[in-house]
């Protein structure tokens, strides 16, 4: 068996998600290629120069490298045994307030789409709060019809979680079901198994354009949009944390920073001086 095939073997018993695995092996694999040295011969000074050619010459972003970073560690201290990343200063990325859209902006985008499964798609990502691969590859059975919730399993960090649903988007769902001639244990069925993350982008991007959108909208626009109108209504942080599965609090209060309601309620000390 070759390095990369036990690292795939590795990741599959710790139970990580299809989406990580393919990330740790790709950038493994890239890295490997670009070294062009037996892995037991390469060192320190390899990936840092590696790292350097990453940021000056391929222009990659700071959170891709950091996530390239980890995808080594993850190689040479587990499947070598020697973790020669550990001394490596990762770079720093900025953390950006996430662009969301508004509920006339939403209610836009949403009446801009004719074909009812792509409608329930975007409506997933923007009423649930699932990220577009959680949402791609729902099963029927994961969605309570009475509780309004969905059972999200094995999301990201191979974690399960509930969130809610709307009403609309489940009449919409059920339409979709008595209406499609497939019969499937997913929701957004293919001939075999679920789509891709592919046709959610495409759609979109679409929708954006139709309906005259100026902002630089994506899947993940919809979950932002999600957290934060939830803040807007006065949902604990704590609460909008375990529905869109964050493992930690710090990153659920980004959204702190772009509610605009809540800033609003914030009295001026100086008002009356």
């Amino acid at each position: 068996m070759d390095y990369l095939s036990k690292l795939e073997v590795e990741l599959k018993i710790r139970g990580m998600s299809n989406n990580t695995i393919d990330n740790y092996v790709r950038n493994t694999k890239l890295f490997l290629d670009h070294v062009n040295k037996h892995p037991s011969k390469i060192n320190e000074d390899d990936i840092k120069a590696y790292q350097a050619y990453l940021m000056y010459e391929k222009k990659i972003n700071a959170k891709t490298i950091n996530l390239i970073l980890s995808s080594l560690k993850f190689f040479f201290g587990e499947i070598l045994g020697n973790d020669i990343t550990a001394r490596i200063k990762r770079p720093k990325f900025e953390k950006k307030i996430p662009v969301t859209l508004s509920k006339n902006e939403i209610k836009k985008l949403l009446e801009s789409i004719k074909n009812i499964k792509h409608r329930i798609l975007l409506e997933l990502l923007v009423s649930s709060g699932l990220r577009v691969s959680e949402a791609v590859s729902l099963r029927v059975e994961d969605i309570d019809f009475d509780e309004k919730t969905i059972h999200v399993k094995s999301g990201k960090g191979n974690k399960d979680r509930k969130t809610i649903i709307s009403s609309s988007i489940l009449k919409l769902i059920n339409e979709y079901l008595d209406s499609r001639k497939r019969d499937s244990e997913y929701l957004f069925e293919k001939k075999v198994g679920h789509i891709g993350v592919k046709l959610p982008q495409l759609v979109i991007k679409e929708a954006a354009k139709k309906a005259k959108i100026r902002k630089k909208v994506s899947c993940h626009t919809l979950r932002h949009s999600f957290a934060t109108h939830l803040l807007n209504e006065g949902v604990d942080i704590r609460l909008i944390q375990v529905l869109l599965g964050h493992s930690d609090i710090s990153t659920t209060q980004i959204y702190t920073q772009v509610s605009t309601e809540q800033i609003k309620k914030i009295k001026n000390p100086f008002e009356k001086i």
